[in-house]
């Protein structure tokens, strides 16, 4: 039996990415803000909004986690992996990520946030 209950490591997972996708769109919004843009409002509120939805997972996250006394902290990294622990029970479950695939799995998440909020404010003319 796996020490980490399978239905827990999306948001074990969820609190790692999360907080990197958040830091690529508070400075994906300063350059927004120095470019010139001639209606720059459309993307910084596209920006803010994908922020503000990304927020809301990270909190729901993060209650999931403390609900079931989980922790997930940073141990090292280097120019390949980057080494997490994963807590829940007692237990300990390190486990080393590609840097490429934190990375690239980032960028999915990004393109999905920003698919989900595209769609929804999309109106008919």
């Amino acid at each position: 039996m796996p020490l980490i209950p399978s239905e827990a490591l999306p948001y074990l997972e969820n609190y790692i990415y999360l907080p990197m996708l958040l830091t690529i769109l508070e400075r994906d919004r300063q350059l927004v803000e120095q470019m010139p843009f001639k209606l720059k409002s459309p993307y910084l509120n596209l920006v803010d909004d994908t922020m503000n939805a990304v927020t809301a997972e990270l909190q729901k996250t993060a209650i999931y986690l403390r609900q079931h006394k989980m922790k997930v902290i940073r141990k090292s990294t280097d120019e390949l992996f980057t080494e997490y622990l994963f807590l829940h029970d007692g237990y300990e479950d390190s486990r080393r990520y590609l840097n490429v695939r934190l990375r690239n799995r980032t960028e999915e998440l990004l393109n999905q946030y920003l698919r989900k909020l595209g769609s929804r404010n999309v109106s008919a003319p």
